[in-house]
């Protein structure tokens, strides 16, 4: 793999993202980095340590090791959850823009 994957956008992720994103464990991501399936670079934020891995390279072990299904269901469910938090947003949006209305019209009205 060229260093090119490792800078395009969404080409690399951090092994939280990737616990988060496809439902690893720890254990699970050193395994992988172990074994040579998952590269990685070991980089530093505010000084804490943390492994930046390949995401092609991770969801090409998730389906080794859980299948296709797996990934899939997971990627509905992270789009799902997306979905969610901008509903959520957006009906606090709503309610906000209400309140700000019913304001102006109580404005208009004295």
């Amino acid at each position: 793999m060229t260093d090119s994957a490792w800078n395009q956008k969404r080409g690399a992720l951090s092994d939280k993202s990737a616990r988060i994103e496809f439902g690893l464990t720890q254990e699970e991501i050193y395994e992988g980095m172990q074994s040579g399936k998952l590269q990685y670079k070991l980089n530093y934020i505010h000084g804490n340590p943390y492994y930046r891995l390949l995401r092609n390279e991770v969801e090409s072990f998730v389906i080794e090791k859980f299948g296709e299904d797996y990934i899939k269901n997971r990627k509905l469910e992270n789009e799902l959850s997306e979905i969610n938090k901008e509903i959520r947003k957006l009906k606090r949006q709503l309610k906000s823009l209400e309140k700000e209305r019913v304001k102006l019209i109580e404005e208009i009205g004295k």
